[in-house]
């Protein structure tokens, strides 16, 4: 609503002026006066021509019209002819109609002059809102002219609803347009503590009318109210009426307009919430938006958006359950005021909150509440769409947390086949009966890349790497065009979701250098909102440490999983990370202290932290590989078939493949070769569709052993080229990941991201674990 309209029309006749202001005006006080006159006065002058009959109530009226009121009209007189009393009547009755219709005129005239005037009023308006419009829609936009046209408004004295809406129009300008804050949040100010002050006026009126018709129900006699720079035209007419119909109301049709100031105030204070935010000033967004949804209840629209935006704050700070009362609250007001379609959508962001919670027993009544709302509502084709494409994330995204891969992917074939039919979809702009319904989710554009980072994220724990790759080139290609015309937070937060899993895929694939400079670009987004490295700082160390053990930087790696500890309470990424972190305190060797620390954390057979099926099942993996290291094959093979029992049973195909290889090496160590090949070629198989290519290098080191042992010298030497191709390919990526400036972010463990890099001379990490 705060944006520059321009209207252009064609100046009327004066006489079209006139029509146009008695009929399009009624609404005014003015209007309602000129046209309440006009019409009054005709009915009681044709109500007493001969043949209809007068009633009482005006007779008095008729009666002091023949008498006239003007002392040279009571000067006696030489008597005229004494005529008919009928001759008489009629004579009289022709002066009052000419009187009558003179003082039409005289009406009509003082309402071109009004019109004429109001006309003028809303001429310089409209021309000042035509010329910020041209100047803010111009290529450049020209905003220091637009804020200077919206300025031109208030030396003409408007009238308060529009100097209010003028102070939210630059405000509105000032906060997106500039980054002048202490302006902007002076005009919002501004038009927010118009529309309070406007409230408290209407209010005190309606309370004084309210008094006003109590008393005179009671028997006391009924007077105007009074009240404080409020005018009431026509008063006299309204106590006239009282008078001639007493016990009835007195009709509000004819009552002064009140500026209620809803789009305005509402508008104002949900942009000045935002700007607070911005400056961190949280405590000072809360009460503003209590106080407008305190006030917005009788206004659907506004209401239910105020609630989702008060939610949402809670939502940053982490304060879910705040967050989760509101959206119920929302959800029982949609459901009151008819709204199924915006209950839905409280309802689906109360879902999310409590998926973010691990409220799991919460969880699956209210999607299938959910479920049950979305299929049975009727509207919008599109809407319909978007809500079962945010019940169908909110689903695959579940099972995904919960690391079942293979369980979700009817879910995802049915969100992928939605995403398809919205597309196909016209995106009519067809405007809702229930003003409630004025929502949407997120637009078919951000829908789309939604489902790509869905589907990537699906890809990278079933092991498909490829396919998360063309998933992730296709979402970043669609994401650079949105970004060129949306700012967007949602976008940036998309893209450096896609960067993280496209750089775990990098690592895993030996694409080292590639993954480092994705992790560079990470840093790059996060340093530009403090907000998206606060949600993502974990997640970024947690990468580092990743890429430290690629290079085998196991010190490094042991830093920067230390630190993603101490920035994340999230239960899912905290076992993934301590996962990690035990692995590389067996590849030390000496970390046996620390380590039986971290393996009693993560015990998968008694009260494992997380309810993942994926990471419990690399839980088993990781005792597996310390049985191992400690000579304990027995119990190493244990734990493996466990791993493997549950990679198998959702289809994930990395940790069967690490599973496989590893069971490989154990009975080639206890002499059974034949078993050890059973493991190692389905093992190789399996990494080279992945493909991953440290199990690739391990398989192929363990086929050459295998062969030469079994006296199959053409496949140990084919294995043995394999393994040498693997080893040249890791050789490079190595050294050109250690030579690139962006290496030094390894060292990074405190504070925001570094901005600038320094090139290195060159790797200073072992290759002895790659070869």
């Amino acid at each position: 609503m705060g944006d520059v309209v321009y209207i252009s029309q064609p100046r009327p006749a004066a006489t079209e002026t006139l029509r146009v202001f008695l009929v399009g005006t009624q609404t005014s006080a003015c209007g309602q006066r000129l046209v309440s006159i006009l019409r009054t006065r005709r009915r009681r002058l044709f109500s007493h021509l001969p043949g209809v009959a007068a009633t009482p109530n005006t007779n008095y009226i008729f009666r002091d019209a023949l008498c006239g009121s003007s002392r040279e009209r009571r000067k006696e007189s030489p008597a005229p002819p004494r005529l008919p009393a009928s001759a008489s009547l009629w004579r009289r009755l022709v002066v009052v109609e000419a009187k009558m219709a003179a003082q039409a005129a005289a009406a009509a005239q003082a309402a071109a002059a009004q019109a004429a005037q109001a006309e003028a009023a809303e001429s310089w308006y409209l021309a000042l809102l035509g010329f910020a419009e041209h100047f803010r829609t111009s290529s450049p936009p020209k905003i220091r002219l637009c804020v200077h046209c919206l300025q031109a408004v208030f030396p003409f004295k408007p009238p308060q609803r529009i100097e209010a809406r003028t102070h939210l129009q630059l405000g509105s300008v000032l906060y997106h347009h500039t980054k002048n804050s202490e302006q902007a949040r002076s005009h919002l100010e501004k038009a927010v503590s118009a529309g309070w002050a406007a409230r408290e006026k209407a209010r005190a009126l309606y309370g004084a009318l309210a008094d006003g018709l109590r008393s005179r129900r009671a028997g006391a006699t009924w007077a105007a109210p009074r009240v404080p720079g409020v005018r009431l035209p026509h008063e006299r007419r309204h106590a006239e009426a009282a008078s001639l119909t007493p016990g009835l109301p007195f009709s509000t049709e004819d009552l002064p307009e009140i500026p209620q100031f809803e789009d305005v105030k509402f508008e104002a204070a949900s942009l000045l919430s935002e700007l607070y935010c911005q400056e961190n000033s949280v405590d000072a967004a809360k009460p503003l938006l209590r106080k407008a949804i305190q006030i917005s209840q009788q206004t659907p629209y506004w209401h239910c958006r105020l609630l989702f935006q008060l939610a949402q704050l809670h939502t940053l700070e982490k304060d879910l359950v705040s967050a989760c009362d509101l959206l119920g609250v929302g959800a029982e007001y949609a459901r009151v005021v008819g709204s199924e379609y915006t209950r839905a959508l409280f309802l689906l962001s109360k879902g999310m909150l409590l998926l973010m919670e691990r409220k799991l027993q919460e969880v699956h009544p209210l999607l299938t509440l959910c479920g049950q709302i979305v299929e049975n509502w009727q509207g919008n084709p599109i809407q319909k769409e978007s809500l079962r494409v945010f019940f169908l994330v909110l689903q695959v995204t579940h099972y995904l947390d919960a690391g079942q891969v293979k369980s979700v992917k009817p879910c995802l074939k049915q969100l992928q086949q939605c995403i398809q039919t919205i597309s196909t979809l016209h995106d009519d702009e067809i405007l809702p009966s229930n003003p409630a319904d004025l929502f949407h989710w997120l637009p078919k554009e951000h829908m789309c890349v939604l489902v790509y980072l869905v589907t990537v994220m699906h890809s990278m724990q079933a092991g498909y790497l490829e396919k998360a790759q063309k998933y992730t080139d296709k979402a970043l290609m669609q994401l650079e065009k949105l970004k060129m015309l949306d700012c967007s937070p949602i976008l940036s937060s998309f893209q450096v979701i896609l960067l993280e899993h496209i750089i775990m895929c990098r690592l895993v694939t030996g694409h080292k250098a590639t993954a480092l400079q994705e992790i560079s670009q990470v840093c790059q987004l996060c340093q530009q909102s403090p907000r998206l490295f606060s949600n993502h700082a974990a997640q970024l160390h947690t990468l580092l440490g990743l890429y430290c053990v690629s290079v085998n930087c196991m010190d490094n790696a042991e830093a920067q999983f230390t630190t993603a500890l101490r920035l994340t309470n999230h239960q899912e990424l905290w076992a993934f990370i301590v996962t990690n972190l035990a692995s590389v305190y067996i590849r030390e060797g000496n970390r046996h202290q620390e380590l039986y620390s971290l393996l009693e954390r993560i015990n998968p057979d008694h009260s494992f932290p997380v309810s993942s099926h994926c990471l419990r099942a690399a839980a088993f993996y990781v005792r597996g590989l310390f049985s191992f290291f400690q000579g304990r094959y027995n119990e190493a093979k244990r734990f493996l078939r466990e791993t493997l029992k549950m990679s198998n049973a959702e289809d994930l195909n990395r940790l069967t493949a690490c599973s496989l290889v590893l069971l490989g090496h154990i009975f080639y160590v206890l002499g059974n070769h034949r078993e050890s090949n059973n493991m190692v070629v389905p093992a190789m198989q399996l990494a080279s569709k992945i493909p991953d290519m440290s199990v690739q290098l391990w398989s192929s080191a363990l086929l050459r052993d295998l062969n030469k042992a079994c006296g199959n010298a053409m496949d140990a030497h084919e294995a043995a080229q394999m393994h040498q191709n693997f080893s040249q390919q890791l050789l490079q990526d190595h050294i050109e990941a250690c030579s690139l400036p962006e290496h030094n972010l390894i060292t990074w463990t405190d504070g925001p991201p570094p901005v600038q890099f320094q090139a290195q001379n060159g790797p200073n990490t072992s290759l002895a674990s790659l070869l």
